[in-house]
């Protein structure tokens, strides 16, 4: 019996020996491989730089779609037990770029359009349509002349405005000329000192036009699954700080499966008019001061949409 159990224990041994022997190996073989396909992609990321260093155009485009939609029926934990609500997000940015010897042509496209609902179904007067939320809508056209290796005179038309709701009112366009700058491969900054800021609205007591300086920063990159932008668009305006304005948006796309994949995106404006012009359309007579640059805050506006993310 004695001889039975030491044989057992002596197989079990064995066994278990065997099995820790194997997981090694293919723990190691599994290391190696990954290694190998991470050497691959270095080398096809950098035959991508290569492509992308060649003249001519280049195209691409990526967005991101979040929604949610939920109803609630006689859940008395919330103030509103019985609710139908929905949110629904998209954003789309694009470019065209050309790239010559001697001069450059960069045109981009940022769009984000999304629409809240929130309908009380006891409540027969509240409107249970899906309202805008997010409107934003911006493109811009660089073209530079090469004046050094990563220097260039340039010109820059930019637009921005709404276009779900008030479209044009208000409405920004900048015209300018000055210097380009790419330190870097996808990264352009540019310096205009001469810039002139068409502001359309029809209130124009608010939205004033000016001289000023215009400053962007674009940084667009493509590596592997990852897609990544980040545009800073800022005017300084001659006359007055209340005429000056940015806007910062980050945008961010990972692909898993067939142009398909999650993103996010955020973005950042300051504008002194936008703020002025808000308060003084939700003034009422008799509750305060009547608003104005004096003494209305400029405050950070802000959004974010996080969703599916496709890119082509």
């Amino acid at each position: 019996m004695t001889k039975k159990l030491l044989l057992l224990f002596v197989m079990f041994v064995g066994i278990s020996s065997m099995n820790a022997q194997t997981t090694e190996e293919l723990k190691t073989q599994k290391a190696e491989k990954e290694a190998a396909a991470k050497a691959l992609q270095g080398e096809a990321n950098a035959i991508q730089a290569k492509i992308d260093a060649l003249p001519g155009w280049k195209y691409g485009a990526f967005g991101t779609v979040g929604a949610s939609i939920s109803s609630f029926n006689n859940w008395f934990g919330q103030g509103t037990p019985n609710l139908n609500s929905g949110n629904i997000g998209a954003t789309v940015n694009g470019f065209a770029n050309l790239k010559q010897e001697k001069f450059f042509w960069r045109n981009a496209l940022n769009v984000n359009l999304s629409w809240i609902k929130f309908d009380d179904k006891d409540d027969s007067t509240d409107d249970d349509s899906f309202k805008e939320a997010s409107d934003v809508f911006n493109i811009s056209s660089l073209y530079g002349r090469n004046i050094a290796k990563n220097l260039a005179a340039s010109g820059l038309l930019e637009y921005r405005t709404t276009i779900l709701n008030n479209f044009n009112d208000p409405g920004y366009l900048d015209a300018g000329i000055g210097v380009t700058w790419t330190p870097i491969e996808n990264l352009v900054v540019v310096v205009h000192p001469l810039n002139y800021n068409f502001v359309f609205a029809d209130n124009d007591a608010i939205f004033q036009s000016s001289l000023g300086a215009k400053i962007l920063v674009d940084y667009t990159r493509k590596l592997g699954p990852v897609n990544f932008k980040t545009n800073l668009s800022a005017f300084q305006s001659y006359e007055s700080s209340d005429l000056s304005n940015f806007t910062w948006i980050n945008s961010l796309g990972y692909t898993f499966w067939k142009g398909i994949g999650v993103g996010l995106e955020f973005g950042l404006r300051g504008n002194q008019q936008e703020a002025v012009n808000y308060a003084t359309t939700n003034f009422v007579e008799g509750t305060g001061e009547t608003p104005s640059f004096d003494n209305v805050d400029n405050e950070l506006q802000s959004y974010w949409l996080f969703g599916l993310n496709y890119s082509f």
